[in-house]
């Protein structure tokens, strides 16, 4: 069984240690931790990604939105 959690380290606590024994009873676990990266900054690495970015910014800055309805949409 693989389970994934992603939380704030405040959030961690007894309840969350109890409901870890809960679901994995008596058997054996790995626990790795490791920090989670900044989205901004993972975009970031990339040239391209970058690039992109930083020209949606710029035309954002600029008034250069684009209007998008989401939902249902009516097929007349």
């Amino acid at each position: 069984m693989y389970t994934e959690f992603h939380l704030n380290a405040a959030e961690l606590d007894l309840n969350f240690l109890q409901k870890l024994k809960q679901m994995f009873g008596n058997k054996s676990i790995s626990i790795i931790v490791e920090e989670e990266p900044d989205e901004t900054e993972y975009l970031l690495k990339s040239e391209n990604n970058r690039n992109m970015l930083l020209e949606s910014m710029r035309q954002a800055d600029n008034g250069e939105l684009i209007k998008v309805k989401i939902g249902k949409t009516d097929n007349k």
